[in-house]
């Protein structure tokens, strides 16, 4: 068990790599747009945007079972903890959103409560084959659908529950290990054809359908994934989790604190029409993130606001310093 929650820390940490490059691609790509798509645009939209965000969706879902299940070792209410732990991210997403608007902690913490909370009386094969239902339906939409708010036009992005619920359904039928080569080349192959007939329906309308874009990014997630655990189980295991391991441990620090760079570093970046700037920054501050988060995770047991919330949904002070650190 303990191998297999580092191999989750270091998936968040992969997913939480994609996420900023793909932030800072379209953080930029809002301030300024270049005459003809360049090698990084074509690059982002068609092996980044849409392939991570469905892994850190998967990843929360399945992390809700397993706090659920630690909750209940503590506590006679373990669903109370875990709501209280929802409005915590609720209030952090809401503050975020000021900056960011539509970022997905708020979101997250919503359908959490809305989805996750009830799913979790009901039996694993239900949340499965719910999860699979909403999935399927949230991709053929193109992944979600857009709602009037206060005369604003919002998109409600609802592939996010399904996948919370294929999440809870994984970490509740724990399949073999030995899934993943299978599952990897399937998901690889499906991916890559996907891929190239999302780039045929942009030059001919009658291939064209939302979903295929949506099928695509679930695809090459699921093949992102599983190629990950698999290199695991390399020579490469070690350098391979020395960098996404503490990515992954602090993940809502380092991703709340990247909008916050990427955001300083926006006129320097928006200058840049190639945007080739774009990967060198944010592969740059995730290299400085890996670093530090290394360093403050060999004095301390978690991540400055992962303290936090576990502080306020527990609604005590956690312990933090590891015994013998002297910072």
């Amino acid at each position: 068990m303990t191998r297999r929650l580092h191999e989750l820390d270091a998936l968040r940490g992969f997913a939480i790599c994609g996420i900023m490059v793909v932030n800072t691609w379209q953080h930029t790509r809002g301030e300024i747009t270049a005459p003809e798509p360049t090698p990084v645009d074509w690059a982002v939209e068609n092996l980044l945007q849409g392939r991570f965000y469905p892994i850190f969706s998967f990843l929360f879902g399945l992390s809700f079972v397993l706090f659920l299940g630690s909750a209940a070792e503590r506590t006679p209410y373990p669903r109370l903890v875990l709501l209280r732990r929802l409005l915590v991210l609720a209030a952090l997403g809401a503050a975020h959103w000021q900056v960011n608007p539509g970022e997905v902690l708020l979101p997250y913490a919503i359908f959490g409560m809305l989805v996750l909370l009830p799913a979790s009386f009901l039996p694993r094969w239900a949340v499965l084959a719910l999860g699979a239902v909403v999935t399927a339906w949230a991709a053929r939409l193109g992944g979600g659908f857009t709602v009037g708010v206060a005369g604003e036009p919002v998109f409600v992005v609802v592939l996010i529950p399904g996948l919370f619920l294929l999440g809870a359904a994984l970490m509740a039928y724990r399949p073999p290990a030995r899934l993943a080569a299978p599952v990897f080349a399937v998901s690889a192959v499906a991916g890559a054809g996907l891929t190239l007939l999302w780039n045929a329906s942009l030059a001919d309308p009658a291939l064209y359908h939302p979903g295929v874009y949506v099928a695509a990014g679930l695809a090459c997630a699921t093949a992102y994934c599983t190629g990950l655990l698999l290199l695991l189980r390399t020579r490469l295991r070690g350098p391979l989790m020395a960098v996404l391991d503490p990515l992954g441990r602090m993940a809502l620090t380092n991703y709340l604190v990247s909008t916050v760079v990427i955001l300083a570093a926006l006129p320097l970046l928006a200058a840049d029409p190639t945007r080739l700037a774009v990967p060198a920054f944010a592969l740059a501050v995730l290299a400085l993130q890996a670093v530090l988060g290394r360093r403050w995770l060999a004095r301390f047991r978690y991540g400055p606001l992962e303290w936090l919330w576990r502080c306020l949904t527990w609604m005590e002070a956690v312990p933090n310093r590891r015994v013998g650190s002297q910072a």
